[in-house]
């Protein structure tokens, strides 16, 4: 895991070595352990190094070839890298290290652009060719790496992270108002090629770069819409690829553990290493408060004591909040619509202590069905194919499981026009400045109303999460762990266990009132049947209702609210955040996320637009 950064110059200039290093200095947290800077002609590139497999200096970045022609940066890991590694042996390629960088190297070099279909891993990498001139970037399938960059007539400037790019570009920063609207109405980002900064774009997941002669061409490299067939049911197969994600995910030279949370995805992770391979002195790092509130899941965490050795605790308070607020809102340098995030970030801060390399279940939910709005897109299924008997059963069984009309609810707001999903939204949220949603809605379409809402049935809603949703908790997760330099990895995103679960029929994703039903069945036996059985979700959840009702918090929300600048924006309506936050005080509302959008875009705006 590390940080990359380059820059491609289109005028034949040579590229400034300190802009460089100002860019590797920015995101040196990724990459604590070394560091290198390759130049040749107008290419730049830069590396900052955490290392995790083969700590030597041969794993050194960038990474050249034995002839020095290609020179490579690489941030992620290549799960399957010994495999790959032993076939490249016996087609009698020789190897200087035992790292995956060198694999993927060599595995571009002997397979061109085709390499990436071989790679079973997390990667966003550049390869420099010093004898065309020409450079070739990538993203793996489901944006577990990021991989930003701006572009203009002279040049393309690429990074891991934001602040690179802001650091060298060369312009003012302005805001993205599409991004900014789908942020406030929807409590959606990244669901674009574009962040919050006004050309500043992200390669998109399952993407690659070429750039010929100062031509920039971006292509798709993998559509999962395409991998995608109609399989039967087999419990031992979804058991058997998720296992042997687990396994090959537990490859590293460093400590590694789990992040616990106590719901369904993490505890199958630690259930797969503590009794399929008897790993007993796994750390796990959980965020916990105290019992009864909302967000506590002490009593599922618990579950695992007489399994492990070695459990580690946090309890994310509205003080610690307040203390870290400024170095988390840079840390994730777009805004984010909750504090769940801050949860994670307090993970990652305490796992930093005992492991450099942490696993963890995001993916499933998308995979899975698991967010509770997913039965409202399996209704939709049930009735748009007429299976009447059987809607009217998961209805049933729905409301005797949840004793909640949630579902319902979704199921109608999904079978609404467009137009009216989105005035339902807004009508919700009705501090947005009628004059800001006019400019808005004027200019462009919402690919949230337009794709993700309006999926046909729930394999398609699935699916579209991965195109359209994953990946902003992705951003969140790497920047989270990356803070910290530590390394997250996901094994419900193994491209072929997503593959697999995605082929399956609506009815082996949520059954009789339950989501994620072919990973309750599989684990039978492996998963403690308190948590296998579990309906809630929670996950990295606050008691944010109650932080800010807290004195501190009151303090600077009513500065925020009552302030020129949250006023002048054209963004918020001010008198009506000052009466709604009002009535969250009194205890009449809980608007606590839209309380957190108002904190954080104003604070945000100061940091990185104001400045």
């Amino acid at each position: 895991m590390c940080g990359i950064c380059g820059i491609i110059r289109f005028d034949n200039q040579a590229v400034d070595h300190s802009k460089i290093k100002t860019m590797m200095l920015k995101q040196k947290h990724r990459g604590p352990n070394d560091e290198g800077i390759f130049s040749h002609n107008s290419t730049a590139l830069g590396f900052v190094r955490l290392s995790i497999l083969d700590l030597s200096i041969a794993g050194h970045q960038p990474m050249h070839d034995a002839s020095g022609r290609y020179t490579m940066v690489f941030n992620g890991e290549i799960f399957n890298y010994i495999e790959l590694r032993d076939d490249l042996i016996s087609k009698g390629i020789a190897f200087t290290s035992s790292s995956d960088s060198e694999v993927l190297l060599k595995m571009y070099i002997y397979y061109g652009e085709s390499c990436l279909d071989y790679f079973n891993g997390m990667f966003a990498f550049a390869i420099y060719d010093k004898e065309t001139g020409n450079v070739f970037a990538a993203r793996d399938r489901f944006g577990e790496k990021p991989f930003y960059y701006y572009q203009d007539n002279n040049q393309l400037v690429f990074a891991s992270e934001i602040p690179p790019i802001l650091a060298v570009y060369e312009k003012k920063n302005s805001v993205n108002n599409q991004v900014l609207f789908d942020y406030l109405a929807f409590n959606r980002t990244d669901q674009t090629e574009d962040t919050f900064f006004e050309g500043v774009k992200k390669m998109q997941h399952g993407h690659c770069m070429t750039i010929i002669n100062g031509i920039v061409n971006i292509k798709c490299w993998y559509k999962l819409s395409e991998k995608l067939t109609d399989l039967k049911n087999s419990k031992n197969t979804y058991k058997d690829l998720l296992i042997d994600a687990v396994k090959i995910r537990l490859r590293s030279d460093v400590p590694i553990g789990v992040c616990l949370s106590g719901g369904l995805d993490s505890g199958t992770i630690t259930s797969i290493i503590t009794q399929v391979f008897n790993k007993k002195d796994l750390h796990t790092f959980s965020a916990v408060y105290s019992p009864g509130e909302v967000a506590d899941e002490s009593k599922y965490i618990n579950i695992f004591k007489d399994k492990l050795q070695n459990m580690h605790f946090v309890t994310p308070t509205s003080e610690s909040l307040l203390e870290n607020l400024k170095r988390f809102i840079k840390v994730h340098t777009e805004p984010i619509p909750t504090t769940s995030s801050y949860a994670q970030y307090c993970v990652m801060q305490l796992a930093q202590k005992n492991a450099i390399v942490t696993l963890d279940g995001q993916g499933s939910d998308e995979e899975l069905g698991g967010y509770h709005y997913f039965f409202g897109f399996y209704f939709k299924d049930l009735l748009r194919s007429f299976r009447f008997g059987k809607l009217i059963k998961e209805l049933y069984y729905y409301t005797k499981e949840h004793k909640s009309i949630y579902g319902i609810k979704t199921f109608v707001y999904f079978l609404l026009p467009k137009k009216l999903k989105t005035s339902i939204r807004l009508n919700e949220k009705g501090y947005i400045d009628a004059q800001f949603i006019e400019k808005v809605l004027k200019d462009k379409k919402s690919t949230i109303t337009n794709d993700l809402y309006a999926s046909k049935n729930l394999k398609t809603a699935c699916l579209n999460h991965f195109e359209f949703k994953l990946e902003h908790l992705l951003k969140w997760s790497d920047l989270n762990s990356m803070a910290f330099s530590v390394e997250s990895r996901a094994p419900f995103l193994d491209y072929r266990l997503v593959e697999y679960a995605l082929s399956l029929k609506s009815d082996d994703i949520i059954k009789n009132g339950y989501t994620k039903s072919i990973l309750r069945e599989s684990f039978k036996g492996i998963l403690p049947e308190q948590i296998r059985l579990r309906q809630d979700k929670i996950g990295y959840e606050t008691p944010q209702d109650k932080w800010f009702r807290t004195p501190e918090f009151k303090e600077l929300i009513l500065q925020i609210i009552h302030s020129e600048s949250f006023a002048g924006r054209g963004i918020i309506n001010a008198e009506k955040a000052k009466k709604l936050y009002q009535r969250h005080l009194n205890s009449e509302i809980n608007i606590s996320s839209d309380i957190w959008k108002w904190i954080h875009l104003e604070l945000w705006y100061r940091e990185f637009i104001d400045n």
